[in-house]
């Protein structure tokens, strides 16, 4: 058995990557990808290796014959790379095709070790790799009969979402025997560039080939093995995150801050939202929307605050509506000039806003980081003057889920109005605590407390963090008139908009999210004291925060293994809290809860 490269294309779309190299020359994780694959390819004891090579062919052979390959390789250069495609160079490599089993490659691919071997393991003798499409998948997608029969292929003309659940990506990689090769695929590879030309990709003969019974060829399906197409600068980007190894991809995946989307075999217990809610309902009403919202411009801040008002009984001119608390926090923030008093840990979207020379910090050192109104009151107001204009209190806390009851939030808003002191209060986390209306979002507080403000991101508890929906709410008018003028007069979409719209007559189904969101709760906090070695913190929030033994296994290695292990992302705290015994995890749906509790249970073992 051979295995034949393709590797004559430009690259085009990978810039300056491919300016002075070919595309298989770009590196993922500093390793180039025909490096990689050429490695994989000598492990599988082959004849030999033939590379249609084109594009900059005598830097790429060069750098081929450097590399301590074993296995023979033969190069064929396609020299009219520049106006041809891939079933031109497929079909100057028909010789070699014809005269050997062969492993049929794309040279721009990634892939995990065991694609290639279980594919050379396989007793079938003519076998596409197939893999079951995703959000992220582009190109040529296959139909399958229940024996792995290949029933239809689909170009990218053919295309129809409505399909997706039926349908399998080609991954591009392909195992033919010499008769299938012979006696099928290049005799009809032959007539096609006879009637259609050099200009053409190969899997279109593959598409007229299954129109035929009797063909053998057959799917091979991957189960959940790594692979990528390396096409442009951010499809490395994302490769590189699937494919780096410890400290390197804990360290990539939490840089992102997001876009998991890209990664859907990721299961995300770093990032908090509501599992439950937006319910089915709500999901069907935006969906019916969605032509119309995404042709639309959304309304201005005029509008977007009396939605606000309608939902939450404050007066538009009392509260603002941010592209996600992030955005109204950056703007608040800004307008600042005195001390701020801050509590950690916390999160740090707060005090990395803010200069270090005008922040104070009160360090919760109870324990589990435990703290109540009175130690804020004692520390800011009464053992030292720490003249601080304004103190931030996150209630439930993040990442410890420390709660401080409603009615004492409010009798230390009014002990720091009687010191001239602001206090912001983000209660982002608030409508997951057990309180009944812990909320301070209403009208009559606000007046009795005109140095409260309110933040609040809707995110969070109602599970939309791709709509970016922020909250800011206060008497003071001036304040929030100030945050009103430095947003942007559109500064969120239509489709956020539209949520605040349709919202209230879905507030019984959220209600109904938030009490099942709490079983869960309870669920995943005792499943982890069943497992030795780890201990779950109480917790008022959607997140709980998880010591381990580090006699067994430390913070970091247990976020690691489970990364590695599990596809399974959490949040080591080692780097917040300055100690490497604590690790945060969201808390999910109860399937993925399971997943992640058997995770751990894997890990201590």
């Amino acid at each position: 058995m051979q295995a034949i490269i393709l590797a004559a294309g430009m690259g085009r779309r990978l810039k300056d990557l491919t300016k002075d190299q070919t595309k298989c020359m770009v590196t993922v994780n500093n390793v180039s990808l025909i490096e990689r694959l050429l490695g994989q390819l000598d492990g599988l004891h082959l004849s030999r290796i033939v590379m249609v090579v084109g594009y900059k062919a005598d830097k790429l052979m060069e750098f081929v014959q450097g590399l301590p390959v074993k296995t023979p390789v033969v190069f064929v250069e396609n020299n009219d790379y520049a106006s041809t495609n891939n079933i031109y160079s497929l079909y100057l490599a028909r010789e070699y095709m014809t005269d050997q089993d062969t492993i049929l490659c794309e040279s721009d691919l990634i892939v995990e070790d065991s694609v290639l071997t279980e594919l050379v393991a396989d007793e079938r003798p003519d076998l596409a790799l197939v893999d079951r499409f995703e959000s992220w998948m582009d190109g040529t997608v296959v139909k399958l009969a229940a024996d792995d029969r290949i029933t239809a292929v689909v170009p990218k003309s053919d295309f129809d979402y409505a399909q997706t659940g039926d349908y399998y990506k080609t991954v591009n990689i392909y195992k033919f025997s010499k008769d299938f090769s012979t006696n099928q695929y290049m005799p009809f590879l032959k007539a096609y560039i006879d009637v259609f030309g050099n200009n053409e990709y190969y899997e279109q003969v593959l598409r007229v080939i299954t129109v035929f019974e009797k063909t053998g060829i057959r799917a091979k399906c991957l189960h959940n093995q790594k692979w990528y197409e390396i096409d442009d600068i951010q499809d490395r980007d994302i490769a590189e995150g699937l494919f780096a190894e410890g400290d390197d991809r804990i360290a990539q995946m939490t840089q992102r801050f997001g876009g998991f989307w890209r990664y859907p075999r990721l299961l995300d217990f770093c990032y908090l939202v509501n599992p439950y809610f937006p319910s089915g309902r709500m999901m069907s009403e935006m969906e019916y929307n969605f032509r119309t919202l995404l042709t639309q411009y959304p309304s201005g801040e005029r509008v977007i605050s009396l939605l606000a008002q309608k939902n939450y009984g404050v007066n538009a001119d009392k509260i603002v509506v941010g592209n996600g608390a992030a955005e109204l926090i950056k703007v608040l923030l800004e307008q600042e000039d005195g001390s701020i008093g801050f509590i950690r840990p916390t999160f740090e979207e707060y005090p990395n806003r803010y200069p270090k020379e005008k922040s104070v910090y009160f360090d919760a050192e109870g324990p589990d980081f435990r703290y109540t109104a009175e130690d804020i009151r004692k520390f800011f107001l009464e053992d030292a003057v720490k003249n601080v204009g304004m103190v931030i209190l996150i209630n439930p806390d993040n990442p410890s889920g420390n709660y401080i009851p409603k009615a004492e939030v409010l009798q230390l808003a009014s002990d720091f109005e009687e010191k001239g002191v602001r206090l912001l209060v983000d209660e982002s986390f608030v409508d997951f605590s057990d309180e009944q209306d812990p909320t301070l979002l209403h009208d009559e507080i606000l007046s009795e407390h005109p140095n409260l403000i309110v933040m609040k991101s809707l995110s969070k508890s109602y599970g939309i963090p791709g709509l970016r929906l922020g909250l800011l709410a206060s008497e003071n008018k001036m304040l929030v008139r100030k945050v009103k003028n430095n947003i942007s007069i559109w500064n969120i979409n239509s489709f956020a908009e539209y949520f605040l719209q349709i919202f209230e007559k879905y507030r019984g189904e959220y209600e109904s999210a938030l009490a099942r969101f709490r079983e869960e709760r309870d669920f995943l906090i005792d499943s982890i004291s069943k497992i030795p070695g780890l201990r779950s913190m109480p917790s008022q929030a959607n997140y709980l925060m998880v010591q381990t033994d580090t006699n067994i296994i430390t913070a970091s290695d247990l976020a690691k293994k489970l990364l590695s292990e599990q596809d399974v992302l959490v949040r080591d705290l080692t780097n917040k809290v300055n100690r490497d015994d604590l690790i945060r995890i969201a808390i999910r749906s109860r399937e993925e809860n399971e997943r992640i509790v058997e995770g751990m249970k894997r890990a201590m073992e």
